[in-house]
């Protein structure tokens, strides 16, 4: 049975549920029985035995992942309503048992039609509910398919976006991806806050499904994407115990895209070329690398190179009064080595040749995060010549992404059981760096990043908190808030024009409150 089958199964098992759960409640309604079991005009008829006729798009709501989940609690409880079974009991009943209280009501109890319910609730506490599931379903629909909150949690993209950075990463931007796990908590990603438990349940799986977007990912564009190697249940926690993680619920990063399908990419020296030409990056994109600074005797304090130079990774070795810093541009190394208590800048680096901790870990590849490559980045429709040199590149994204069963037995590969020379791939993959070259965990650790694992596009900072800075007013960096995140020249806060039609939204309600007073 394939996938499409089992789901197609599914749907049908769920329409039959709700047949025999209710189909004695529709006569009693005044509709035909066999109206409650023709699927999607059942649910339209429901709305009208509930007194929802112009909430026609709750039949949309149903059908669409993550959303349904609170949608369906609401009919179960309005259900039971329109027959006359109000008690707060029951209420709790219908929902505990997932609706099948429903069957209870349906063929043990006497219950009649209440024509012309009315909708409107019996206490403030029932109006707070109803508002507040409101805007939880709008909230859900607007996270989940629009634009979602983020938050930067490492200096892999320091200078251009900062730790504490938080930003509205818009998913229309490349088309949003429809939630491929079924069950889960609504606003909430891989673990629940606080707790480290799962917010979700492995099955059902959904089949992967992308809506158009209005652009295509281009050269250095930052992305919000799926850690593709994450099997961790809660991120930032390396002795979190290690799980498998469906596709969209494993951990968002943030990296630029530097390599884009097709491309052959190199490193040499920290510095990105494509096709054998340098990759020019955009001039609110600051390369940093790792240095080695050696001060005159006197330690440095962490603050002062905060403050002075905007250097936050530092570490002190302890021999010698040598400073490692893991993010420092070139420009600023420049103006170090001036200082007066600086008495050498080195620039960390790793020969061609020496191999490092380096995608896709194999010993045919001397290469390190500073010397790396060349790699081709696979395309959708692009065919390469597989053999024992080149597998360890692509094995993970035959196996892994592309669900392809691939051995390797007696130096010959073998994909579903049949031996190949080579393998067309199926989708688009992008490489992904961090502007600070010596202190970013990115496709130089895991490699490929396939695009069904692209979330959206950073647009928007509405935020940004220096948790090294001192005092609360401090901690906020004013100039952050409200900017974009592409462009070019310097960053441009529109926070004040923010508050500028706040306060004349504020003031046009209350006049008009006034006026409406008035007469």
């Amino acid at each position: 049975m394939t996938f499409t089958q089992g789901f197609i199964l599914f749907f049908l098992l769920v329409q039959v549920i709700h047949f025999l759960g209710t189909w004695k409640l529709y006569i009693k309604a005044g509709r035909k029985a066999w109206e409650a079991a023709i699927p999607v005009y059942n649910a339209v008829v429901l709305m009208k035995i509930i007194n929802r006729p112009k909430e026609w798009y709750w039949v949309i709501l149903l059908f669409v992942p993550i959303v349904n989940l609170i949608v369906f609690p609401v009919l179960w409880v309005e259900t039971i309503r329109s027959f006359g079974r109000t008690d707060r009991m029951e209420t709790i009943l219908v929902i505990v048992t997932l609706g099948f209280y429903i069957y209870y009501v349906n063929y043990m109890l006497d219950v009649s039609y209440v024509h012309e319910r009315s909708l409107k609730p019996r206490t403030p506490a029932g109006e707070w509910i109803a508002s507040i599931l409101f805007a939880v379903v709008a909230a859900t629909l607007v996270h989940t398919y629009v634009m979602q909150p983020f938050v930067i949690p490492t200096s892999s993209l320091e200078k251009t976006l900062l730790v504490g950075d938080f930003l509205f990463v818009s998913k229309i931007h490349y088309g949003a991806r429809t939630p491929m796990t079924a069950v889960a908590l609504p606003m909430v990603h891989d673990a629940v806050p606080f707790t480290g438990m799962k917010s979700y349940l492995k099955e059902p799986q959904l089949p992967y499904y992308r809506f158009p977007g209005f652009e295509t990912i281009e050269r250095n564009d930052i992305v919000v994407f799926n850690w593709p190697a994450d099997t961790l249940t809660v991120i930032n926690n390396p002795n979190s115990k290690s799980i498998y993680k469906p596709l969209d619920k494993r951990s968002n990063y943030v990296k630029r895209c530097v390599g884009l399908p097709g491309d052959k990419l190199e490193v040499r020296d920290g510095y990105v070329y494509i096709d054998g030409v340098q990759n020019d990056l955009p001039d609110r994109a600051k390369l940093q690398f790792s240095y080695l600074v050696q001060s005159k005797g006197a330690p440095f304090s962490k603050q002062y190179l905060h403050d002075r130079y905007d250097i936050t990774d530092d570490i002190y070795t302890g021999q010698n009064n040598i400073y490692q810093f893991a993010g420092m541009t070139e420009k600023t190394a420049e103006e170090l080595k001036n200082h007066h208590n600086v008495a050498s800048v080195q620039k960390i680096q790793f020969p061609k040749g020496e191999r490092g901790d380096v995608f896709p870990h194999s010993e045919k590849f001397e290469w390190n995060v500073y010397q790396y490559g060349p790699i081709t980045i696979p395309a959708k429709g692009m065919t390469v010549q597989l053999n024992m040199d080149n597998i360890p590149l692509y094995k993970r994204a035959i196996a892994e992404y592309e669900g392809k069963n691939l051995t390797v037995k007696d130096n010959q590969i073998q994909i579903d059981g049949k031996p190949v020379t080579s393998y067309t791939f199926e989708q688009d993959y992008y490489w992904m760096m961090g502007d600070n070259r010596g202190n970013s965990q990115d496709s130089r650790s895991w490699g490929f990043v396939p695009f069904d694992h692209v979330l959206g596009k950073p647009v928007f900072i509405w935020m940004s908190w220096d948790t090294d800075a001192k005092g609360i007013f401090n901690k906020i960096r004013w100039n952050r808030l409200f900017t974009t995140v592409s462009g070019n020249g310097e960053p441009i806060s529109y926070f004040k024009y923010f508050l500028f039609a706040l306060a004349g939204w504020f003031a046009f309600n209350y006049f008009r409150k006034r006026k409406k007073e008035a007469k």
